[in-house]
């Protein structure tokens, strides 16, 4: 007796397809993420944005005016200044801390000077991601720890540099930024094309603080120009602003050291999203 042809498909066949459009969903995702990768050094993989709530610029601006103080120290333990919070506050004051050395006072006093000129330039209108903006905050932030605060690293005399000690104990090389800075210029020039294609501002800044904090612009402060180029980004579009706790310093170098490493930024960037001044 002969089989009869059997004209439904077999549950194999449903799983050959299945694994086909599987397979080639992941090249799409492949695909995808070398070209971010290739165009602003980052990949990621989709993030929610919707706890960073839409406000006002002038209530935005009054949130970020009323924190400053936890903005600035915040900033500064993350970047191992012992200056307590109530310190912080004495020396925006005017005041002068005793016991407390000369290097960690002057990080904070150009901190509140970043910080006050950033909500100057929202305040204005005059904010945006160029990179003339960023050299001014650096260089305000900067100008008495970073080699060469204000512009590119390449830019000046200075060459070298961009090199990320991990908190692990490791280190990752800086992008070489060549004769002059033309490869970081170059770098700077494709974030900005690709983030004039992205609608929402808050992917717009996440993407921006992680893909300058990775390509390392400056000789130093990168993170503290990024962190301010984020918040105003936010600000100036209405949006509450972020600001990483202190206290959260080991999930923050865990997203850190997995960007530095793998160059995916997708811990990071959720990470973010759950720091506004609103979580607090």
């Amino acid at each position: 007796m002969t089989d009869k042809p059997t004209w439904a498909r077999r549950p194999r066949d449903y799983a050959a397809r299945a694994d086909a459009a599987a397979a080639r969903s992941r090249a799409s995702t492949d695909a995808d993420d070398r070209r971010r990768q290739d165009t602003i050094g980052i990949t990621w993989a989709p993030f929610d944005v919707d706890s960073i709530q839409r406000s006002s610029v002038e209530r935005s601006r009054h949130r970020f005016r009323s924190g400053l103080p936890d903005l600035i120290w915040n900033t500064a333990a993350l970047e191992g200044n012992s200056f307590t919070l109530p310190e912080v506050r004495t020396l925006l004051d005017g005041v002068t801390v005793g016991g407390k050395r000369l290097a960690e006072e002057q990080q904070i006093l150009a901190l509140s000077d970043a910080y006050s000129r950033l909500d100057q330039m929202v305040a204005a209108g005059e904010f945006a991601l160029t990179k003339s903006v960023s050299d001014e905050l650096h260089r305000l932030l900067g100008r008495d720890e970073a080699l060469e605060s204000g512009h590119f690293r390449g830019e000046g005399s200075a060459t070298g540099g961009g090199n990320v000690r991990l908190a692990n104990g490791g280190t990752v090389l800086g992008v070489d930024e060549g004769p002059g800075g033309p490869h970081l210029l170059a770098h700077f020039k494709r974030l900005l094309d690709f983030l004039r294609t992205v609608d929402d501002p808050r992917h717009r800044a996440l993407l921006y603080f992680a893909s300058a904090t990775r390509r390392q612009f400056y000789f130093d402060g990168n993170k503290r120009t990024a962190r301010l180029m984020m918040v105003g980004e936010l600000m100036s579009s209405g949006f509450d602003p972020i600001s990483i706790p202190f206290s959260r310093k080991l999930e923050f170098n865990i997203a850190l050291d997995e960007l530095f490493t793998t160059d995916d930024a997708t811990r990071l960037l959720r990470f973010l999203v759950t720091c506004t001044l609103l979580d607090r």
